[in-house]
């Protein structure tokens, strides 16, 4: 698997002739990690950063009664920031692959849930399906767009990985558990069990510019899903989408979904992981391995 794109390419070299004159130890040292890290996260998060950008945008700025509603704009918007991240090499092939496969899963997910009355669109549109305008997929697939995309910008490496068919079962099961739960008993905790029983054991080394360094995987679970309910409070508060408890007035999404971004997580993780298998640690390099303190 390639690290970088042509573009991040000559990024790396222009931003080494620069970090590569910095300390590399002490405090010094550490703040260069630190921000480094920030700027690679950062980086990662292009596609669902600029998704998000317009979506606060358009609930300021777009007018109430423009030819073009709110929803077709961010759908076309989507697709176009796709096609350009493409065409300038901010991404690549495999990437597109990944948020094509995410817009459908969410897209079917999006239909059902809607109708079942879990959330609504407020909102008209002529590009949805039912209920659910077609720019909603793409929030799905920001999610990712951004685990392939920081799988190689920080040249993910992982210890003790669970055999990939389990947790493809695991996936299946989460997901199939998001439409059964309307019907019989919820088995949230149950999965939530066999993820932990799963990855218990799995440590996901990272570098971020001199050092490797190591976090346990169910860690990394845990924050992006919280990074996930973070931009969920933004966009229901910018009536991009709501939950039946907003329509007269904003109040922030239920930390109770937490669990279901985290769950969404595991499904986001394992289909990523069928397009750039995880790749075990080298043992040379595991010795270098060091604890990780700015994530």
């Amino acid at each position: 698997m390639r690290r970088f794109t042509s573009v991040e390419v000559a990024i790396d070299a222009a931003a080494h002739r620069v970090l590569d004159r910095l300390p590399a130890n002490g405090i010094s040292g550490a703040v260069v990690e630190f921000l480094v890290f920030g700027l690679k996260q950062g980086w990662a998060c292009l596609f669902g950063g600029a998704m998000l950008a317009l979506i606060l945008a358009t609930r300021f700025l777009w007018p109430d009664h423009a030819a073009l509603a709110r929803y077709d704009f961010l759908f076309l918007a989507a697709l176009g920031i796709q096609l350009a991240m493409l065409l300038f090499r901010l991404e690549t092939t495999a990437e597109a692959k990944v948020i094509l496969v995410f817009h459908i899963v969410g897209t079917v997910m999006e239909v059902f849930k809607t109708s079942a009355g879990s959330w609504i669109y407020p909102e008209d549109s002529f590009f949805r399906i039912g209920g659910v305008p077609l720019f909603s997929g793409f929030m799905y697939a920001a999610v990712g767009s951004y685990l392939a995309r920081i799988g190689r910008i920080f040249d993910m490496r992982y210890s003790n990985y669970p055999p990939l068919w389990t947790t493809v079962v695991l996936c299946a099961a989460i997901y199939g558990n998001f439409f059964a739960h309307h019907f019989i008993v919820d088995l949230r905790y149950g999965l939530f069990a066999a993820t932990v029983l799963l990855y218990w054991r799995t440590v996901v080394h990272y570098r971020v510019f001199r050092f490797r360094h190591r976090m346990p995987l169910l860690v990394g679970f845990l924050l992006v899903a919280l990074f996930i309910w973070f931009a969920e409070n933004i966009g229901t508060w910018s009536r991009a989408w709501l939950y039946p408890g907003q329509a007269d007035g904003w109040t922030p999404v239920s930390i109770a979904k937490l669990g279901s971004w985290f769950l969404l997580m595991i499904i986001s993780f394992v289909l990523v992981s069928l397009v750039h298998r995880p790749r075990p640690l080298e043992a040379e390099e595991q010795a270098g391995s060091t604890v990780c303190r700015n994530a």
